[in-house]
């Protein structure tokens, strides 16, 4: 495994957010467009996690969002950042989440 420096690991800027609107993608059948409050804003996430959530459960949800990703265009909708999930062997997806009291825009450490 390769490892990394702290400094690096420092650059990381990595927080609590809030699921507040759960969309279709207009054109992949796997994709949600979510807006995220992530504390001191909102924005926009493209997740592939239509097979293992229903929108249902996924409004209001407190997810781990890594912010300070280079945004990217994805099937032509803007992600700003990355919701973070665990995948094991069988590729069942669970999402990171924290408890209810922490407050959107923490930061995780």
């Amino acid at each position: 495994m390769e490892t990394i420096k702290y400094e690096d690991w420092q650059k990381l800027d990595i927080r609590l957010g809030e699921i507040l609107e759960v969309k279709d993608h207009p054109s992949a059948t796997k994709l949600y467009i979510f807006k995220v409050n992530i504390g001191d804003k909102e924005i926009n996430l493209v997740a592939g996690l239509k097979e293992h959530y229903a929108p249902v459960e996924l409004k209001g949800k407190k997810v781990v969002v890594f912010v300070n990703l280079e945004p990217k265009i994805i099937q032509g909708i803007k992600s700003e950042g990355m919701v973070l999930a665990a995948e094991d062997s069988k590729h069942n997806i669970s999402l990171l989440t924290v408890n209810d009291y922490c407050e959107s825009g923490a930061k995780i450490k």
